[in-house]
């Protein structure tokens, strides 16, 4: 390796140093462009395939608890006219569920999806012909009278309901298992990427010192003998020998250095034979050095004036650095304040949602009580009319039933006002909810534009700070012009 760098010229050596760093880095870039493209596309599959199948669930799953009600409602209808709006009300969330049933089983690939959509279906259609049955029988039943048949009926038909929502609740979990086994994916695949760019990187680093010791060690070495020849021949020392050894840009340095170190020594020799005719000029000489005396003091004064300048300069540049500093600090400190509040604000939406769930069970809930109010009306009201058909020994029974009767109906018009404020806190907090997730990506635009400030900042450090110690050396240099200003000065006075 090291015959090699020798063999070669400086410039081949440094264009092979950088095109083999550059080569690293695009490799680095490219396996982390893949590596993002990866996990773009898995957080892709997140959504299109899981987050929308459990979206879809969850509205069939509303649209059930939508046809319960119509279907409790019927019995309590007291016209024609409410049992066809009734009816119409069930077919309707009976149709919105199978189109959304459907959309959610495009989404389902997995063995044990399909066979749980399987049995859904066929759920369903049990669920179907049992309510159809129960419209038909409740159909043929009078207003203000009850039919057990209908009540039988109406028992399957809640019993094939419940199984419809908990395998509507088993798609919905499979659906949840499969977003998170897609989540750790990406997890796992972040864990690789990062672990082979960190590889990368420390290799790249390695090879690139690497490269730059020998490129140095290649260059330095030649030309700390050159400039070992040269002060050599600068204390005049003309008896040097200089030998070439290598055939890069130093080799050609130090055949020129030789064969400046023997022109020089025939330059001598002509210098001393001319010294007589210098010696004629010298007053001559001597007021130019009085007039240039003048003007380099001036120009040293100039210098110090400038050097104060660059000084002042220096600090403010300095300030502004560690202003920026301290501006990075505060924009990641807002930064993880915005996260931790759009931690807070999901959270809510997920209170919402169960609160949500909580009000339509009650209201659900509440139905069933209306229901058996309005039976318990029904069978009050059949007491009565056999005590009355008693005579005098059914009197003290036609009291006691009218005093069911009563009760029943002061149950019934309770549920319904429990009902009427149950639906209209369920529609508030779906209100609420939707105003939390709106305030959620609030929160996450908030997150995002604070990192953009905090690039921004740190950029504006960075580059301050580069600012500063350009500025500083520019300082430095205006300090050696004017020390050898004024050393120029001094020799011109000597002179």
């Amino acid at each position: 390796m090291l015959r090699l760098f020798k063999g070669m010229r400086i410039g081949a050596r440094l264009t092979g140093a950088f095109l083999l760093v550059a080569v690293i880095g695009g490799a680095i870039g490219a396996f982390g462009v893949w590596g993002l493209s990866r996990i773009n596309e898995m957080n892709d599959r997140l959504y299109d395939t899981e987050l929308r199948g459990i979206s879809d669930l969850k509205e069939a799953n509303i649209n059930l608890i939508y046809a319960g009600r119509a279907r409790n409602a019927y019995l309590a209808a007291s016209t024609e006219a409410d049992r066809q709006a009734l009816r119409k009300q069930f077919d309707d969330a009976v149709k919105n569920m199978d189109v959304l049933r459907e959309k959610a089983a495009a989404n389902f690939q997995e063995a044990q999806t399909r066979e749980l959509l399987a049995q859904f279906r066929e759920t369903e259609q049990v669920w179907k012909r049992e309510a159809a049955a129960f419209f038909d029988a409740a159909k043929s039943q009078p207003l203000t009278q009850s039919d057990p048949r209908v009540a039988e009926i109406e028992k399957r038909v809640i019993v094939a309901s419940q199984k419809l929502d908990d395998l509507m609740t088993s798609l919905a979990i499979s659906k949840e298992k499969s977003a998170e086994r897609s989540v750790q994916e990406g997890t796992d695949l972040y864990g690789t990427v990062r672990a082979i760019m960190i590889v990368l990187a420390v290799a790249g680093v390695a090879i690139g010192m690497l490269l730059g010791w020998l490129v140095t060690r290649g260059i330095v070495r030649p030309l700390t003998e050159a400039v070992s020849a040269a002060r050599q021949v600068a204390a005049g020392d003309l008896t040097t020998d200089i030998r070439v050894v290598t055939r890069d840009e130093t080799g050609d340095l130090m055949g020129a250095l030789k064969a400046m170190n023997e022109s020089l020594a025939r330059i001598v020799k002509d210098v001393r034979d001319g010294c007589e005719n210098i010696a004629s000029a010298s007053s001559q000489i001597a007021q130019g050095n009085a007039d240039l005396s003048q003007r380099t003091e001036e120009q040293a004064s100039s210098l110090e004036e400038t050097a104060a300048s660059m000084e002042e300069l220096t600090s403010t540049v300095q300030q502004n650095a560690n202003n920026a500093s301290e501006a990075d600090r505060l924009v990641s400190q807002a930064s993880n304040v915005a996260v931790r509040g759009g931690e807070v604000v999901e959270g809510v939406v997920q209170t919402m949602s169960a609160i949500s769930d909580s009000s339509r069970r009650i209201a659900d809930i509440t139905g069933v009580i209306d229901g058996i109010a309005f039976q318990t009306n029904i069978l009050a009201l059949n007491a009565a009319v056999e005590a009355a058909r008693a005579g005098e020994q059914g009197r003290g029974f036609a009291v006691v039933a009218g005093e069911v009767r009563t009760l029943a109906q002061r149950s019934a018009v309770a549920a319904k006002e429990i009902k009427a404020l149950i639906d209209e806190s369920v529609t508030r907090v779906e209100g609420g909810s939707r105003q939390v997730d709106e305030a959620g990506r609030t929160m996450r635009e908030v997150v995002d534009s604070v990192r953009q400030v905090a690039t921004l900042v740190r950029e504006i450090s960075g580059a301050s700070e580069e600012q500063s110690t350009g500025i500083g050396q520019v300082n430095q240099a205006v300090s050696q012009m004017d020390t050898v200003t004024q050393q120029n000065a001094a020799l011109v006075e000597e002179a």
